[in-house]
């Protein structure tokens, strides 16, 4: 009696959590990162041309430079005349461009980056800001292939203003940190969820049990 009240019981939860993973739905794929960046700008006679497949390191580094801009930066930059020489950084999905941001790594007072509203992929909406750099944006550029004097004071990098937006896993500048809050609030509900399912489940089952029991 004891051997089939157990197998019920595990048959019983297995039902309850084969389930919950159905209504869970299968697993998302993880974003693909993007394919490469073209850089243009100061002394750049032609565009650099960076791509994941020959050059992951650098591709992931210049990406790092803009991938934590948060949704709103300040309207007004720093004055034309401190901001020094300006760099274009353009991500690329395949060869297709699909942002675009504008990089200041010798500006007076620390880096500084601009992203415009208007973005090469009409499906990324984005709003104009500035923002603060990281710190190691300009050995960044230099080490990718951009001709910028060494800095030996910036080589352990850091994070100027703005927030780091989740996730980092995909390398997406266009993952928005409010999606992924929301995204993880409905998996944990569903866990919630599944796990009443379970708890009830099995007091039927020992209901029931103790009732053919007595």
């Amino acid at each position: 009696m004891v051997r089939l009240v157990r197998r019920l019981v595990l048959a019983a939860a297995g039902a309850l959590m084969a389930l919950g993973v159905s209504w869970a739905g299968p697993a998302q794929a993880a974003p693909k990162p993007p394919a490469g960046v073209d850089i243009t700008g100061h002394q750049l006679a032609e565009p650099l041309r960076l791509r994941a497949a020959t050059q992951p390191t650098e591709v992931v580094a210049v990406i790092d430079q803009v991938n934590w801009l948060s949704r709103a930066g300040a309207a007004i930059g720093p004055k034309p005349d401190d901001l020094g020489p300006k760099y274009t950084v353009v991500v690329l999905a395949g060869e297709t461009p699909t942002q675009t941001y504008d990089l200041y790594p010798l500006a007076v007072g620390g880096p500084r980056v601009y992203r415009p509203a208007k973005q090469p992929d009409p499906a990324y909406r984005a709003k104009a800001g500035w923002f603060l750099g990281r710190l190691n944006m300009s050995e960044t550029l230099r080490t990718a292939g951009v001709p910028l004097e060494r800095q030996l004071d910036t080589v352990t990098g850091g994070v100027g203003g703005g927030e780091r937006v989740l996730p980092d896993e995909s390398l997406d500048p266009g993952k928005d940190l409010g999606e992924a809050v929301g995204e993880l609030q409905r998996l944990l509900l569903l866990n919630v969820g599944v796990m009443v399912l379970i708890t009830m489940g099995l007091a039927g089952i020992a209901l029931l049990i103790r009732r053919r029991t007595r």
